[in-house]
């Protein structure tokens, strides 16, 4: 039986492909359609003036009839959701809109897709990236990859995505529960310029892709054509990657109250086959108490090995965020940038882009990956 890539189709490929992931590619979407190519979404659109507060920028009702199967929908996903950022964003904190108009409003492109309508994880990372020689490798240190679409910020953003794409990419080994080595070792991410977020060379978008919990949209927005009331979503965060989540539930890490409610939202992000795959995980018997019962001393140090390499990682994410964004956003704060100041909003310095406190919550969930090993 061949797969829909011309590949003979394996009982591994078979299981993977009712949760759509990929032997070689993990939760990203495989070769993404890329369109007539690479777009920019510029930060000064052009407003005009209307009911919209900030103004409107009028754009044709657009229908997905004509668009055919997943590719597509994620393509489609993906503009205009940049597009909803560059219009919500373009004026800073200072400038938001109560309401979106036209096409950027629409549910239609979100629906068959299950994805909110904001840019989320999906968008930003798993969908959003193509090789610059389609028979080159997607390896690092990235020379071949670029993102299909972008927001200002160069190379800090470009290295901002990429290197989200490695980590997606290098724990393929871990979601077939392989025995052998990843192929794609974990990347570096010392070498990439400072975040976009608060890159005293760049703007901060990333800072302003949520509008939950966001002091400057404390009434959410209206979805015009789609509800009366206002609607609120947190921005793209890699507590919407399904990889930790995954890994979370096979090892048996259970987090605090706050912090599990928070990454139980954070699915809500997810395309629903990742998330179902995840509640498959969770289904199945507990890998923890199969390794306790056994009575093996090497299974149960195996498992802690295991048990350390994520919190290790999740160590190296805390000393990244420290240097990228807290150390970062000091030297920021005192610099403005093409009109832009070099900051993110102020209320939103101690958070991520999912609204969550940075600090806290990631230190909360290493130390309750640690809770997770076996004594001896």
């Amino acid at each position: 039986m061949e797969a829909g890539d011309g590949k003979e189709e394996t009982p591994l490929s078979s299981a993977l492909s009712r949760f759509q992931l990929s032997e070689d590619y993990g939760f990203l979407l495989p070769n993404p359609l890329v369109g007539d190519g690479r777009a920019t979404v510029p930060v000064g659109c052009r407003k005009q003036q209307g009911n919209g507060g900030a103004g409107d920028v009028w754009m044709p009702q657009l229908s997905t009839r004509h668009l055919r199967g997943r590719e597509e929908l994620y393509l489609a996903h993906l503009v205009l959701s940049f597009i909803t950022m560059g219009y919500l964003w373009q004026e800073g904190e200072e400038g938001t809109v109560k309401v979106t108009a036209g096409s950027p409003a629409r549910g239609e492109c979100h629906r068959p897709s299950g994805s909110p309508p904001i840019l989320s994880h999906a968008d930003f990372v798993l969908a959003n990236w193509r090789r610059k020689d389609p028979s080159g490798c997607c390896c690092p240190p990235c020379r071949n990859l670029d993102p299909i679409i972008s927001l200002p910020g160069g190379e800090s953003l470009r290295g901002f995505i990429l290197v989200t794409f490695l980590v997606e990419k290098a724990a393929v080994p871990g979601i077939k529960v392989g025995r052998e080595p990843p192929a794609v070792p974990l990347p570096r991410a010392h070498p990439s310029p400072s975040i976009a977020l608060c890159s005293p060379s760049a703007p901060p978008p990333c800072a302003w892709l949520s509008w939950k919990d966001n002091p400057a949209m404390p009434d959410g927005l209206v979805y015009e054509g789609v509800s009366e009331e206002p609607m609120a979503f947190s921005g793209g965060s890699a507590a919407q990657s399904t990889v930790l989540h995954a890994f979370d539930e096979l090892l048996g890490i259970r987090h605090s109250q706050e912090s599990t409610a928070f990454l139980h939202r954070m699915r809500d992000y997810m395309p629903p086959p990742h998330r179902a795959f995840i509640e498959e995980i969770g289904r199945a018997p507990s890998l923890k108490q199969h390794v306790l019962c056994s009575g093996d001393a090497r299974l149960r140090a195996a498992f802690n090995r295991c048990i350390t390499a994520l919190a290790d990682f999740r160590s190296c994410h805390i000393a990244i965020v420290t240097k990228y964004i807290a150390v970062a956003k000091a030297k920021a704060g005192r610099a403005e940038v093409g009109g832009w100041a070099g900051r993110p909003p102020a209320a939103l310095e101690a958070k991520g882009t999912g609204g969550s406190h940075i600090f806290s919550f990631l230190k909360s969930v290493r130390d309750t990956t640690r809770d997770g090993l076996i004594s001896a």
